[in-house]
């Protein structure tokens, strides 16, 4: 059964719809990337798919035993989240919230939890530094590992290499590439239609038409060749 799947799914605000009538699903140990024009409601699905507001109209379905709280997000930072004076073990370690519930302290587990999942984003050595004296790059290994900290199924990210120079970007889709291959489902927004179609498996393009399958067959598709050929940078009005 799919981890995640979309019915006739219309999502927006105050019933402004963005996307209409969208059907797709996430199986296990796919990496999806979502592409489209500007403006045409990445960041709003993904939201929805959070359950961070609610959908126009369709269903959203969870499957394979994936709990609300075992679904990892990094979403786009912002300027004031970007100068968050906190150190780096505490932000990590927050990921584990779901897990702690209502307990007032971490546990033993969870601080184990946070301890490993920096260790396999390599910022061990930077547990006690103050976050907001990072590199980009590295804030983003934090929130990755925080991420973790709520899942080992399935990660929504959120233009996770914005802002970045060429040489993190490659570095943190490595990352990325190799807790897909660990079993770990990817979804991602991405603006890099080129590095999406290294990495994903599938692809959603959404915008004035949409489409969901495979790589390779977005590759085939009028919407995906004509969408290669104008560089993903198209507006959608």
């Amino acid at each position: 059964m799919a981890l995640i799947t979309c019915r006739n799914l219309s999502v927006g605000y105050d019933f402004d719809i963005i996307i209409q009538n969208l059907n797709f699903e996430v199986n296990s140990g796919d990496y999806l990337c979502i592409v489209g024009e500007n403006g045409s409601g990445k960041s709003t699905l993904m939201k929805t798919l959070l359950h961070l507001q609610s959908p126009i109209s369709g269903t959203i379905l969870t499957g394979d035993g994936l709990m609300p709280n075992e679904i990892g997000y990094l979403p786009q930072q912002t300027q004031i989240q970007k100068d968050f004076p906190a150190s780096v073990k505490e932000i990590v370690l927050s990921g584990c919230q779901g897990r702690r519930g209502k307990r007032p302290f971490y546990n033993k587990y969870e601080k184990e939890i946070a301890r490993k999942n920096m260790e396999q984003m390599g910022i061990i050595s930077l547990s006690d530094r103050c976050y907001r004296e990072l590199s980009g790059g590295q804030q983003q290994r934090v929130l990755l590992a925080r991420a973790l900290c709520a899942t080992r199924k399935i990660l929504l990210l959120d233009e996770p290499v914005s802002g970045l120079d060429p040489i993190v970007t490659q570095e943190m889709y490595q990352l990325i590439r190799d807790l897909n291959m660990d079993g770990i489902t990817i979804i991602m927004i991405s603006h890099d239609i080129e590095s999406s179609l290294d990495y994903a498996s599938h692809i959603l393009h959404i915008g004035r038409n949409w489409f969901y399958g495979t790589k390779e067959a977005y590759l085939q598709s009028d919407l995906g060749k004509n969408f290669l050929l104008q560089g993903g940078e198209s507006v959608h009005e």
